[in-house]
C-alpha cells in the first residue's frame, strides 16, 4: 500500500498546510525519511535537489519544536544565502497552522544588527549559512544550549565551499544529546568522516533514480511566462492537433482552473486528481477511452497507471517536482509502439530543473518557438478549405445554391459572397500572447503611463465609480489605489488602469459582470 501524508505520523496542522500547498502524495525521500526523523533517530539522506528533501526534514522539524518555548530548538545549515532563504520560506509555508513558531534565515550580506534584533524576540528555528551562524555564536547572540535538532542541507556543497571548519565548530558547540540529520547528493569520504564523528548510529535513507528508457518520444520545451501559459497551450494544441493529450499540473487547484479555462475555450477537456471520488474518476477515464475527452488535465498521482494507447501528446504545464516524475509523465504517450511528443513549459528557475532532467534522462530536450497567431490561422484555414472541398464532394447542396443565386442577382460578386459566408462561419477565438499581438494602449487618451478602457455599462445600469473599482480590484487583484480616473456616463464608462496591467484587466473582466450587468471591455479610442 502506497504511503500517503496521513500515514507518516505528522500533525494535523502540517497535513492541513500540505493540503493548502496542493501536494497529493509524499515524494520517495519524504516517505522514507519522515517516520525515521520523527522516531528521533539520526539520518543520512542521500537525495538530489528537486526530490522534495526540504519538506522531508522541514515537516518533522516543525513537529519536533515545542511552540510554548521561545528559545532556539532547531538549526538548519545551508551552503548559500539563496538556499537558506528558500528553505526558510518553505518551512514557513509548512508551519502555517502551527501557532507560535518563529523561523529566521541568517546569512552574510544582510545587516547583522537586524538579525540580532529578530533573535532577541525569540526564534525557535534558524536557517543559516555556516559562516554567519558561527559569527552569531561568537557574539553570543545565538545560544545552542537547548538545540534538539541539527540539519546539514546539501552537506557536500558546504564542504566543497570550504565550510568544514565552521560546521565542526558549530557541531562541537551543540548539546551532546541532540538529533543530527545530514542531507547530501553524493557521499564522498569527507561526508562519511563527518557522519562518523557527529552522528549516532544514523539510518541511511537513499533515493536512487531507476534506470530509464524514453522510447519514441520527441521532447521539446517552450520558454513561456506563467501568465501566458494558457494562451501558448491553446495555440500549440491548435497547430499540432493531437488526437488525445494529457496535461500535467502540480496541484489539484491548478487542474480545476485549467480544465475550466480549456472548456470555456471550446476544448473537450476533463480533469483527474486525488480529491475526486472513484465514481467520478471512472467516468472521466471511460470518456477518455471512448475518445469523447480529447484533453485530460491531471496531477502525477491521478495519472498513475493510465494506459490509453491513443495519447500522442503530453504537456508539462507545470515543471515536474522530481526528475522521475518527468519520465512517468512522458511515458503516458508513445504506447503500443506508437510515437509521441512531450512539451514542457519552462519559465524562470525552471531552467535549472530542465538541466537536471536532461542529465537524468540522458536526452536533449530541444527548444521550440511558440506558434504565432499567423501559424494557427493558416492551420485553421487549411482545415476549413478541406472541409469545404469535402462538403462539395458530398453533394446535397442544391437548396443552398438558390440563396447564392439570389445574392449574385443583386450584383454582389461570388468572391465577396463566399468570403462573407466564411467570415460568419469562422469564429475568431485566438487571444493575444505577446504584447505586440493585439491591443494598442498608446492611443487611448489616458494619463501618462495609464491605459483608458471603455466599458459598455453606465449610469442607466446603476453603475457608480465604486462598483467599477470593486469589480476590477476584486476580479483581477489589481489594488484599488492603482486604478485612475473613472468617468461614468449614461450608457458607458471610461476607467484608467496602469498600461502594464491593462491587457490582464481586459482578459479577466471580459464577459464578466459588474453590479449584475454582463459587460464588454476594450481599449478606448483616443479622445
Amino acid at each position: 500500500m502506497e504511503k500517503m501524508f496521513d500515514d507518516l505520523g505528522l500533525s494535523k496542522e502540517i497535513l492541513k498546510a500540505v493540503e493548502d500547498m496542493g501536494f497529493e502524495e509524499p515524494s520517495p525521500i519524504q516517505k522514507q525519511a519522515i517516520p525515521v526523523i520523527l522516531s528521533g533517530k539520526d539520518v543520512i539522506g542521500q537525495a538530489q535537489t528537486g526530490t522534495g528533501k526540504t519538506a522531508a526534514f522541514g515537516m518533522p522539524v516543525i513537529d519536533i519544536i515545542n511552540t510554548q518555548d521561545k528559545y532556539l530548538q532547531a538549526v538548519i545549515l545551508c551552503p548559500t544565502r539563496e538556499l537558506a532563504i528558500q528553505v526558510a520560506e518553505e518551512i514557513k509555508k509548512l508551519s502555517k497552522y502551527k501557532k507560535g513558531i518563529q523561523i529566521l534565515p541568517v546569512y552574510g550580506g544582510q545587516s547583522i544588527e537586524r538579525q540580532i534584533k529578530a533573535l532577541k524576540k525569540g526564534v525557535q528555528i534558524i536557517v543559516g549559512t555556516p559562516g554567519r551562524v558561527m559569527d552569531h555564536i561568537n557574539r553570543k547572540t545565538i545560544s545552542l544550549d537547548k538545540v534538539k535538532i541539527f540539519v546539514l542541507d546539501e552537506a557536500d556543497e558546504m564542504l566543497d565551499m570550504g565550510f568544514r571548519d565552521d560546521i565542526e565548530f558549530i557541531l562541537k558547540n551543540a548539546p551532546k544529546e541532540r538529533q543530527t540529520l545530514l542531507f547530501s547528493a553524493t557521499m564522498p569520504k569527507a561526508i562519511l568522516e563527518l557522519t562518523e564523528k557527529y552522528q549516532k548510529n544514523p539510518e541511511l535513507v537513499k533515493v536512487i533514480h531507476k534506470e530509464l528508457t524514453v522510447p519514441n518520444i520527441e521532447q521539446y520545451y517552450f520558454e513561456v511566462k506563467e501568465k501566458n501559459k494558457i494562451d501558448a497551450l491553446s495555440r500549440i494544441i491548435d497547430v499540432y492537433n493531437p488526437y488525445q493529450a494529457i496535461i500535467f499540473c502540480n496541484t489539484k487547484r491548478k487542474v480545476d482552473e485549467l480544465v475550466e479555462e480549456l472548456q470555456s475555450r471550446g476544448y473537450a477537456a476533463d480533469g483527474l486528481h486525488g480529491d475526486m471520488k472513484q465514481s467520478q474518476r471512472d467516468k472521466v477515464m471511460s470518456k477518455l477511452r471512448k475518445g469523447i475527452t480529447e484533453i485530460l488535465v491531471a496531477t502525477d498521482v491521478a495519472a498513475r497507471g493510465i494506459d490509453v494507447e491513443n495519447i500522442d501528446m503530453v504537456f508539462n504545464f507545470d515543471m515536474p517536482q522530481d526528475e522521475e516524475y518527468y519520465v512517468h509523465r512522458i511515458g503516458r504517450t508513445a504506447r503500443a509502439g506508437k510515437t509521441g511528443r512531450a512539451f514542457t513549459f519552462v519559465s524562470g528557475k525552471d531552467f535549472y530543473k530542465l538541466k537536471d532532467i536532461q542529465r537524468y534522462t540522458k536526452t536533449k530536450i530541444m527548444r521550440k518557438e511558440i506558434p504565432t497567431i499567423g501559424d494557427v490561422e493558416e492551420i485553421k484555414n487549411n482545415a476549413l478549405i478541406e472541409k469545404i472541398k469535402a462538403t462539395i464532394e458530398e453533394g446535397g447542396i442544391e437548396k443552398y445554391t438558390n440563396i447564392a443565386e439570389k445574392l449574385l442577382d443583386e450584383e454582389y460578386n461570388s468572391l465577396d459572397v463566399c468570403a462573407a459566408l466564411l467570415k460568419m462561419l469562422v469564429k475568431k477565438d485566438e487571444r493575444p500572447l505577446n504584447d505586440e499581438d493585439d491591443f494598442d494602449f498608446e492611443n487611448t487618451g489616458g494619463a501618462p503611463g495609464m491605459a483608458r478602457l471603455f466599458i459598455n455599462v453606465g449610469r442607466r445600469n446603476n453603475i457608480t465609480p465604486k462598483n467599477i473599482v470593486g469589480a476590477i480590484a476584486g476580479e483581477t487583484g489589481l489594488p484599488g489605489k492603482l486604478i485612475g480616473t473613472i468617468d461614468v456616463y449614461d450608457k458607458y464608462t471610461f476607467v484608467e488602469v496602469p498600461k502594464e496591467y491593462a491587457r490582464e484587466v481586459i482578459r479577466i473582466m471580459k464577459d464578466n459582470e459588474i453590479n449584475g450587468n454582463k459587460i464588454n471591455i476594450e481599449p478606448a479610442n483616443a479622445r
